[in-house]
């Protein structure tokens, strides 16, 4: 079997409405799919975490030195595309998008053996995964210390047991925005924040004492990721653990991050990361530092599925107890007309549960209909 085709599907939709986080608006969702066929009529598809057009370019470049491989020895084909780009490309777009391409492979991998990808990547754990709603932005319109209370609590009557609150909009308002959600969840459903490195060290830590009182499960990326000593200095002064890495890449980038114990959970995405060889070696890794693991996730169907095969095989945080505590789904629940269209059979939840996906590869199907809709122009 080899490669016969690379293609790239760049996809975008207008929002009804732009939402905030705490350092950009977003009025526009976008997404770069990647397609790979073979020669023996299977087609295994990714997707690339970042600006698509960048990603894009990146999976065009390499495209020609993947025509003719085989698809099925996904960890040579990872160390001969990350080698010939070292020198320019440890971290960032680069790797974003050999991420895609990972993920299209090891979806060729799963259907070629007719298993899922979980099953090839060391059997599954667990077939289905609790996810916490992600959501809690900011409007353009009204008062936070309403609406948010009142969406969280609309994810608590859809079944979710976890929910996450964006953070970094000045410490008074994240302080009494974080009081009002846990008034309006209630003391049994778990709450976490993240700041989008938003703070200096000196600011997270003053925000994480003013909300401790409030139960916080975990404090999502307080200071910039180049800023390993402000997440270890954050990290020490609070009890709330200290979440991050959807910034960080390969397992070189998070060896430094777990040596230098900056982290309690941490949270590389699938999709940017450096696919699915690689997030299983930095789970890996992770697991021998006694560091949680539960991947960020922002995309559409494709990134869904790809971090479900991988949560259907990691460890659970507690393996010694009898009811363990498992990694988590992060589960987007902002407008994203892209993120479950692009799919022939949507993935849901079930009172904040999702079921990972159990046919060949990452098993879903692409609505080429989809695609041409939400093609960019």
């Amino acid at each position: 079997m080899k490669i016969t085709h690379v293609r790239t599907h760049i996809l975008e939709a207008k929002l009804s409405q732009p939402f905030a986080y705490s350092r950009a608006w977003y009025d526009t969702r976008t997404a770069m799919l990647v397609e790979i066929e073979t020669d023996a009529g299977l087609t295994g598809w990714g997707e690339c975490y970042g600006p698509a057009r960048m990603t894009a370019a990146v999976v065009q470049n390499v495209a020609p030195w993947l025509i003719g491989q085989d698809p099925l020895p996904t960890d040579v084909l990872w160390q001969m595309v990350y080698a010939r780009l070292r020198d320019h490309g440890q971290k960032g777009v680069v790797i974003q998008g050999l991420s895609g391409i990972d993920i299209a492979l090891w979806d060729i991998k799963g259907k070629h053996f007719g298993v899922p990808a979980h099953q090839l990547l060391g059997g599954a754990a667990r077939k289905d995964v609790q996810a916490y709603a992600t959501g809690l932005y900011r409007r353009k319109s009204g008062d936070p210390l309403k609406y948010l209370p009142e969406e969280a609590a609309g994810y608590v009557a859809e079944g979710f047991r976890a929910v996450k609150l964006k953070v970094g909009f000045g410490l008074a308002e994240d302080a009494a925005v974080t009081r009002a959600v846990r008034e309006a969840i209630g003391p049994d459903v778990a709450l976490m924040v993240d700041a989008n490195h938003a703070y200096d060290a000196v600011a997270a830590i003053r925000l994480g004492r003013m909300i401790e009182p409030y139960d916080i499960d975990w404090f999502e990326e307080p200071v910039p990721p180049e800023d390993v000593a402000g997440y270890r200095a954050v990290k020490s002064a609070l009890t709330i653990p200290i979440a991050g890495g959807e910034c960080e890449f390969t397992r070189f980038g998070f060896r430094d991050l777990f040596a230098s114990h900056a982290l309690d959970i941490a949270q590389p995405d699938t999709c940017a990361a450096g696919g699915l060889t690689e997030c299983k070696k930095i789970a890996d890794m992770s697991e021998a530092f006694g560091i949680r693991y539960n991947p960020h996730v922002w995309g559409t169907g494709v990134a869904i599925a790809a971090s479900l095969q991988l949560l259907a095989v990691l460890p659970s945080h507690t393996p010694a107890l009898l009811a363990p505590l498992a990694p988590l789904l992060e589960f987007d629940r902002t407008e994203h007309p892209i993120r479950q269209a692009v799919l022939k059979a949507p993935i849901e939840h079930a009172n904040g549960v999702v079921r990972v996906p159990d046919g060949p590869g990452l098993g879903i199907e692409i609505d080429r209909k989809a695609l041409a809709r939400f093609a960019a122009s």
